[in-house]
Order: structure tokens, then C-alpha cells, then sequence
């Protein structure tokens, strides 16, 4: 059988899950005061730490999910996206508009190998 990891956990989730070769995790800003710009821009940094934290990198990143609250701000997100992803290795990508709580505007689901 072979081993789940699960690092940061709490009764409710863990921060990430690694199995099989891949991590799996979800981003919100730690300040949801920021605006979207300020939100997205700092998950994208969360990812890059994350990334650091678990022995991977951006070009091994395979898909996020991202949920955004209004697609007004898809522009805006695609502009630093643009800026942040590794334009030779990009994973796949949705993006979905949802209802999000606690003045978060954006949530992404991340999967990488690792």
C-alpha cells in the first residue's frame, strides 16, 4: 500500500496531501482585505512557497482549478497569471465563478508533482 502524506493537518483538512507522486492542496489569501488584485497576487506567492515547502516547482505544476466570485475580475487575473506561471511548462487550468465566504474573492485547487 502506498503511503498518503498529509503535512499541516486539522480536524477538518490538511494544508497538503501528497500521494502517488503528486501534491494536492487549495490557496486562499491570508488577507482577504486586499481587494482581488492583492488577493490573487498573493495565492500565486503562497503557491510559490508551497511549491518550495514540498521539493517541487512551478514547472511541475499539472492543473489548477481556480474559483473567483465574479468573472469581472478574470482580466485582471489573467494579467498576473501571465506574469507568474512558467510559460513553457503551464498546467491546465479552469477558472468558475462561485459563491466564496469571509471576503475571499478567489480560492485555487492546485495539483503538481512532485
Amino acid at each position: 500500500m502506498e503511503t498518503i502524506v498529509r503535512k499541516t493537518t486539522c480536524q477538518r483538512s490538511a494544508d497538503v496531501v501528497i500521494y502517488r507522486g503528486e501534491a494536492r492542496w487549495v490557496e486562499v489569501a491570508n488577507d482577504p482585505a486586499a481587494g482581488f488584485a492583492g488577493q490573487a497576487q498573493q495565492i500565486l506567492e503562497q503557491i510559490d512557497q508551497t511549491l518550495v515547502a514540498i521539493g517541487s516547482s512551478k514547472d511541475r505544476l499539472l492543473e489548477i482549478v481556480i474559483y473567483v466570485s465574479d468573472l469581472k475580475d478574470v482580466p485582471t487575473l489573467n494579467t498576473l497569471w501571465d506574469a507568474w506561471v512558467d510559460p513553457n511548462h503551464p498546467p491546465t487550468r479552469a477558472c468558475v465563478q462561485v459563491g466564496l465566504q469571509n471576503q475571499l474573492l478567489a480560492e485555487l485547487i492546485i495539483r503538481a508533482a512532485v
